[in-house]
This record gives structure tokens, C-alpha cells and sequence, in this order.
């Protein structure tokens, strides 16, 4: 997750941003893991939801692969594991986002050849 959200300057900032303010709200991790004794390869972070716009769905925060595990099939297997869970948890829809910029080529062809496309444009504004 440190090379997805490097603002998170600590492995306890980490815990405590998810522990006490995201799973209390429905967040929930997911990764894909190496040999027993590795980290994680790959990890998910995903919440479900309902709106207006989207009805009821499964929105992914977070998805991102470390750099040397990069095109072996973790995030695809990740993102193939959450498209079962929406469909299991009666989700109408899967979103996300993506970061910072549209310099993630790579990611956004995994998403589109996993049948995603450009939905809409984001806006943010920093108080």
C-alpha cells in the first residue's frame, strides 16, 4: 500500500487510518500473497455503498501491485475476486478511481481489457 498512498508515513498510520476511521465505515483489505513467509504482492482496499448515481456497488479505494510484481496477474486476480464479491453481495456496479494524474498506463489497460471504461471525470478541491 506504501507505494500506492506514500503519504502514510508509517506502518502505524496505516493501522490507525484504517483501523479507527475506514473499517468502522465498511473498508475492507484484500492482497495477494507471495511465498508464506512474503509480504503482499498485491492489495485491495474496497468499501460497498449505495447512492443515487450508482444504486447499490462496490467501490475500490485502492489497488495497487509492488513495482517487481507488476504484470504477473496479482491485480487481475484481485480485481477478479472483487467483481465476485460485488456480484455476491447484489452490487449493481464496480468503481474506482485512478490517482494521481493518467500517467498509470498500465493500470488503466488492465481496467479497461477487465471491462471497465471512462465513466465520468473527477473533480477534487483541497481545503
Amino acid at each position: 500500500m506504501r507505494e500506492l498512498r506514500p503519504q502514510l508515513a508509517s506502518e502505524q498510520e496505516f493501522v490507525q487510518q484504517v483501523d479507527r476511521r475506514q473499517r468502522p465505515a465498511g473498508y475492507r483489505l484484500i492482497a495477494s500473497m507471495g511465498e508464506e513467509s512474503a509480504p503482499a504482492l498485491a492489495v485491495a482496499g474496497f468499501r460497498v455503498g449505495e447512492n443515487l448515481a450508482w444504486g447499490h456497488h462496490l467501490y475500490i479505494d485502492d489497488l495497487s501491485t509492488v513495482a517487481s510484481a507488476r504484470q504477473q496477474g496479482h491485480a487481475r486476480a484481485l480485481l477478479n475476486w472483487l467483481h465476485d464479491e460485488a456480484d455476491r453481495l447484489g452490487c449493481r456496479q464496480v468503481h474506482l478511481d485512478s490517482g494521481v494524474g493518467t500517467n498509470r498506463t498500465s493500470a488503466h489497460r488492465l481496467y479497461l481489457n477487465s471491462g471497465y471504461h471512462i465513466s465520468s471525470h473527477h473533480f477534487s478541491r483541497g481545503l
